[in-house]
């Protein structure tokens, strides 16, 4: 027994009850942060893996005041049908036209050169994103 004027040493029985828990917490946080980061990447994959039907504006032209031709290239299963939605858009991002455009060939790649009409001069073309049947 010690007097209350004494102190033990420092560190000589073990850690403190603080300092046990600082270390739990550290390593239940570390758990649950990597655990976290795996289901952040696992929904990121299975995202991107679960895209059947996927398409790319390779280059468009504004063919006439009122019409803007795209061309488009589609990346899907061989025999699926879907559709890609495109649209057009003035120099101030203002909507002048949007299409749906079917997709139904048998290859898995189709590069198509589509004409979307429009109700005033396009400056750019947006593909919004394409669908599956």
């Amino acid at each position: 027994m010690t007097a209350a004027g004494e102190q033990l040493p420092e560190g000589r029985y073990g850690r403190s009850a603080e300092e046990r828990t600082d270390r739990r917490l550290t390593i239940v946080g570390s758990v649950l942060g990597v655990l976290m980061l795996a289901f952040i990447g696992w929904l990121g994959w299975d995202y991107i893996a679960s895209q059947k039907l996927s398409g790319e504006i390779i280059k468009f032209d504004v063919a006439a005041e009122d019409r803007l031709d795209v061309h488009l290239e589609i990346r899907k299963d061989a025999g699926m049908k879907g559709y890609c939605t495109v649209r057009a858009l003035t120099a101030d991002r203002a909507e002048v036209g949007r299409k749906d455009f079917r997709f139904d060939e048998a290859e898995a790649r189709v590069d198509r050169v589509v004409s979307l009409r429009t109700t005033d001069r396009a400056a750019n073309a947006e593909l919004l994103g394409c669908t599956a049947d």
